[in-house]
């Protein structure tokens, strides 16, 4: 059984499985976007609801 937790940008509001997580130094993200820290000011995940 999988679970989800929460994505591990901090700003975040994303449920992210591990089966589909992306994993960055063992950290869970929701997208490519958050974990990369959201780079050259890129704000949102791309998901509905969160402005992260």
């Amino acid at each position: 059984m999988d679970t989800s937790t929460q994505c591990a940008c901090s700003n975040c509001i994303c449920p992210v499985s591990a089966a589909t997580a992306v994993v960055v130094e063992g950290k869970l993200y929701c997208s490519e976007t958050c974990a990369q820290g959201h780079p050259d000011g890129h704000h949102g995940c791309g998901h509905t609801g969160c402005h992260c």
